[in-house]
């Protein structure tokens, strides 16, 4: 028998959604905590069993007026008495009959199976870890709201360096991986992450070195092990202005990809207009500008092809074109070629084929722009390479022998950022199309408000709001973050099933977007510290507050775990 914490509360009215409980003297009810009440029903056929979280609590002299008899009461001159009550916000009701709980009903902690009957865990299927919750209890995340069988997608909000969204969101990652809820999917199942501030996390798959053993206790509540992530790919741009193609890391020197596309492949598969995923192209005429020429390099690039397989070539990497302008030039083999290609088509000897009816400044308008990028994008964009060499750098995260693909945009400039992330998901939605759902690949991408803003229009935020909204029919879950939920797309935030928030700036936490959380959590949110979570899923009326544990995965050089036998080396 469980000691009753309380009862529910007779001076204030009590409903089928929220009560009052008074608590007994010497117990202690706080916010986040979840009870259980049964009552009778009033005509005597059956009892009804109450499950709700504790919102808000509160203290006060019983039998006071005025603000000065606090003074009376300290000295002993006015007796009165402490009333201490909490206000309750019910979760689940068995059976589901909406009776209001009786005054005087029994108020108990909900632990054990009724805790999980409390937060409807018990009905959930397939599960992974959400982490830990006030009395130490382990919280937990319906997969089938994010794998996409009932729903899918999780955003993350928060103050950047204090929210820890991208360490959630590795947590959550790893909860998925680590756990039983992939079955029979899991060897096959994928995850892409664009790294986009420092080097953090290119240590993945190596153990933490201070990983306490407090940390490893819970990662045992969790029922998950505590080791880094396998079969991990690190990605990473080339240098600038270097002639090798070397990845651009400070920190890790050894197993890395550099991510690379070919000329011919840049013109074939359309990529252009994703050297303007920041431009909102649809309120400029430059975006029509840019979609002729997108068709045009692409039937340039599929004509070489055409060329290539009747003279029974290899395919090349290149553009072979027509003489043009005074240089003549022959071939487009680098990113400064093919600005020099259109810069004759479009402007210098203008081709009404390419121009289109668009007006000469549109053109020099595209052009400067192209000009502004070249620094940018050079290294991404080569056809100076040899074809075999060329298949070395082509990214697939779809590959088989990867689980995990961590593809590094730091290094790079925002242009060069919004090209990568928008060029990737392109392609992985593309292949997904032809694959079908199964097995989901995973993305991960902070700054969701840089590449999916709420106003305008561009190619990178029009797919994302396509993989918010048809990904999970197609097997893509996109784990987003940003600082602010109310700078991003509504159709992008609004589609994600589970939303967590950290801490939150004030002016922020009043926004609507954050209406799933109670005043008294928005209020928290402003006080939060890291490793703390609000968590909402549709299964739950009320947000949860977990806390997860110290990540047994390096996250920075620091924690790379050191091999004793080898002189205090870091080990890689």
């Amino acid at each position: 028998m469980t000691t009753p914490i309380g009862y529910v509360l007779g001076t204030q009215e009590a409903t089928p959604l929220e009560f009052w409980v008074a608590v007994l003297p010497g117990q202690v009810l706080r916010l986040d905590d979840v009870i259980e009440v049964q009552t009778y029903r009033p005509d005597g056929g059956g009892i009804v069993r109450f499950y709700g979280i504790v919102d808000h609590v509160r203290t006060l002299y019983e039998g006071t007026q005025f603000d000065t008899d606090t003074f009376l009461v300290k000295s002993g001159s006015l007796p009165v008495n402490i009333s201490y009550a909490a206000h309750i916000q019910v979760t689940r009701i068995e059976p589901e009959e909406y009776l209001p709980p009786q005054p005087g009903d029994t108020v108990n902690l909900a632990v054990g199976e009724n805790l999980k009957c409390a937060l409807h865990f018990d009905g959930m299927e397939k599960c992974i870890p959400a982490g830990m919750m006030r009395l130490g209890s382990p919280a937990y995340l319906n997969f089938e709201f994010i794998d996409g069988t009932k729903g899918g997608h999780i955003n993350i909000s928060g103050v950047s360096g204090v929210a820890t969204k991208t360490s959630y969101a590795l947590f959550l990652l790893h909860g998925i991986f680590k756990s039983a809820a992939l079955g029979a999917y899991r060897a096959n199942t994928k995850a892409l992450i664009f790294n986009v501030k420092g080097e953090d996390l290119f240590f993945l798959d190596k153990p933490n070195n201070k990983l306490s053993e407090n940390d490893l206790a819970k990662y045992q509540i969790l029922g998950i092990p505590a080791e880094p992530f396998q079969y991990v790919r690190f990605c990473a741009a080339p240098r600038r202005n270097s002639p090798d193609v070397d990845p651009h890391l400070d920190q890790r020197a050894e197993n890395i990809s550099v991510y690379l596309w070919s000329i011919r492949e840049f013109c074939r598969d359309r990529l252009f207009s994703f050297l303007f995923a920041g431009d909102d192209l649809e309120r400029t005429n430059i975006g029509f500008l840019v979609s002729i020429v997108e068709e045009k390099l692409s039937r340039l690039a599929e004509e070489n092809e055409r060329k290539e397989k009747r003279a029974n070539r290899k395919p090349g990497v290149h553009i072979d074109v027509e003489p043009f302008g005074e240089a003549a030039k022959t071939k487009i083999q680098t990113f400064r070629d093919l600005i020099d290609f259109l810069e004759d088509k479009l402007v210098e000897n203008a081709d009404n084929s390419w121009l289109g009816r668009n007006a000469p400044s549109t053109a020099e308008a595209l052009m400067r722009r192209l000009w502004g990028i070249r620094d940018e994008i050079s290294q991404l964009i080569r056809g100076d390479l040899s074809s075999e060499e060329m298949a070395k750098y082509q990214l697939d995260p779809l590959a088989a022998a990867h689980q995990l693909t961590i593809v590094d945009i730091n290094k790079l400039g925002a242009k060069a950022q919004k090209f990568v992330v928008g060029v990737l998901l392109q392609k992985l939605f593309t292949e997904k199309e032809k694959r079908g759902q199964y097995p989901v690949i995973f993305i991960v991408l902070d700054e969701l408000n840089k590449y999916a803003p709420r106003e305008g229009r561009s190619p990178i935020k029009n797919l994302l709001v396509e993989i918010a909204e048809r990904g999970r029919s197609l097997g893509i879950i996109l784990i987003g973050a940003q600082q602010t939920a109310s700078e991003v797309e509504r159709r992008v935030v609004g589609q994600a099933a589970i939303r967590v928030v950290g801490r939150l700036d004030s002016a922020e936490a009043e926004r609507p977007e954050y209406n799933f959380l109670t005043g008294a959590c928005r209020k928290r949110a402003l006080l939060l510290k890291s490793g703390s979570m609000f968590v909402h899923q549709p299964e739950v009326p009320a947000p949860i507050l977990v806390n997860f544990p110290f990540p047994p995965y390096a996250t920075r050089e620091s924690e790379v775990a050191i091999n004793q036998d080898e002189d205090d080396d870091i080990e890689f």
